[in-house]
């Protein structure tokens, strides 16, 4: 048997019986538990494994250091708050882009999409792949680096993995994010108990005058820009709010259970690295946890590779379900293909989201410098925050009635705006040529803008076009429309 909706037949003879039918749509699956693994598995990438050397670089002085570790967590916490009103209050998935949209109208929020569909996500995704291969594969290589193929190859498979369960049940997404973000748990457990066995010991001689270095104004502001990179991700539960169970609860709930689990995982992690390892030993790794494990697990160093590539690992699977989520509300508010909010008709996921988000991060892959396009967009990352915060100020003057279930107050956005703009003028003033690059690709969101979403009047060819290539995808992937997802009800998958 089939069943007709729209322009597409959808096959429900392999649907499980059940007495119960539910309407084809995003459900709200999330639990309190998966919010909090969401933004704890995202935030914990491979960032606090590698990249600690990037902070004590800009300072030279341990306790500094463990200072913009924890102003970079309190930081982000407060974002993290302004982020709460801001999901509570438009409770629409999409992060900044349905924030923009609501303050700013659809030409600044199509180019924050344009960026995110262009380079941030799919480079991202890509990277943190690259870095979960890197890991993966090094117990197979002892004494030389892995081949750039095989890399590439595992990335490539990490990815495509994990698109799969996605596209199959958001409850297995889950699952594997609270496994995931339990084992980086673990590992981090381990490094800072190991660190505080070493102290306890008498081995303190690396704290002999912490605060002693060399670091400007200047370096200590790029210290922090290393610190708070390594804390992206702390507005990820926004990108799937209609998906959170009792967001007005529940968000609200999984930052301050999150957030608070990060800062202080990374600042003991960070106490644990200088008890152990020296400042010349930190300035020349380039991964400090893979250090620390050979000089204090001896036979058993080759863990720390491995908890670092199931970090990432989660990591992957945070970015690409919360990915999919932008897209699908980017084509909903009519910015993107309508194929890309198109929702499987049993396991009620983003299916043509999901595999266009993987599809970009395989292109990047292939190519030699994503590190490089990250870095041209850090500025546009700081940028896109700060226009949602300075939207959250715009709205309370504009709808002052607005429903906010969460309301900050007002000194908390205004101070973490002030912040933003800084963050902002550093790379501006460090790199000029790379902010103008990163300025120009975005603003080349523009004429798209007018041509494939303002420009009403396209061919006739064109939009039959649009309409066979649709029907033909919907029937490949069993997906419907939300409008058509709303009338159709079938059995779920059990």
């Amino acid at each position: 048997m089939g069943r007709t909706t729209g322009h597409v037949t959808i096959a429900t003879n392999d649907a499980p019986a059940c007495s119960e039918k539910e309407a084809v749509t995003l459900k709200r699956k999330i639990t309190l538990t998966g919010g909090v693994a969401l933004i704890v598995g995202t935030i914990i990438g491979s960032g606090i494994f590698v990249s600690p050397t990037g902070v004590f670089a800009n300072t030279h002085s341990i306790g500094t250091s463990l200072v913009v570790w924890l102003l970079s967590g309190l930081f982000s916490t407060l974002g993290a708050l302004c982020y709460a009103e801001l999901g509570t209050c438009i409770t629409r998935s999409g992060g900044d882009y349905a924030y923009i949209m609501e303050a700013f109208g659809p030409l600044p929020a199509f180019l924050r999409l344009w960026v995110a569909l262009l380079v941030l996500r799919p480079t991202t995704q890509a990277i943190v792949a690259l870095t979960f291969a890197q890991y993966a594969a090094k117990p197979f290589f002892e004494d030389c680096d892995p081949p750039d193929s095989a890399v590439q190859l595992l990335a490539a498979v990490c990815l495509c993995l994990l698109t799969a369960v996605n596209c199959m049940s958001v409850q297995w997404a889950m699952r594997i994010q609270s496994l995931f973000t339990a084992a980086k748990l673990l590992a981090l457990v381990g490094i800072i108990l190991t660190g505080v066995v070493h102290i306890s010991l008498g081995n303190v001689s690396n704290f002999h005058d912490p605060f002693s270095g060399e670091y400007t104004v200047w370096s200590i502001s790029l210290a922090f820009y290393s610190g708070l990179f390594a804390f992206g991700g702390w507005n990820y539960l926004n990108f799937v709010t209609e998906e959170l169970q009792d967001p007005y609860r529940n968000l609200p709930r999984a930052i301050w259970i999150a957030m608070p689990i990060v800062t202080m995982m990374y600042v003991l992690a960070n106490l644990a690295y200088f008890a152990v390892v020296n400042a010349e030993e930190i300035l020349a790794s380039p991964a400090v946890a893979v250090t620390f494990g050979n000089k204090m697990f001896g036979s058993f160093s080759w863990a720390v590779p491995v908890f670092v590539a199931l970090s990432t690992f989660g990591g992957v699977n945070g970015i690409l379900f919360t990915s999919a989520r932008l897209f699908l509300v980017g084509s909903q508010e009519g910015q993107l293909p309508s194929l890309f909010s198109f929702i499987h008709v049993r396991k009620f996921t983003p299916v043509p989201s999901l595999l266009f988000t993987c599809g970009m991060s395989l292109v990047m892959l292939c190519t030699s410098n994503v590190y490089k396009l990250i870095y041209y967009f850090s500025l546009i990352l700081w940028l896109t925050v700060a226009a949602s915060i300075a939207g959250l100020l715009y709205l309370r003057y504009t709808q002052p009635n607005l429903p906010r279930p969460i309301k900050v107050h007002l000194a908390l956005p205004i101070t973490f705006l002030f912040c933003c703009l800084f963050l902002i003028v550093i790379p501006a003033v460090a790199e000029p040529i790379n902010t103008a690059i990163g300025m120009a690709i975005t603003l080349s969101g523009v004429p798209v803008y007018y041509i494939c979403i303002r420009w009403k009047g396209k061919p006739e060819a064109y939009d039959k076009l649009h309409r066979k290539l649709t029907s033909c995808i919907q029937t490949m992937l069993e997906v419907v429309s939300p409008e058509e997802g709303e009338k159709l009800l079938v059995p779920p998958t059990t």
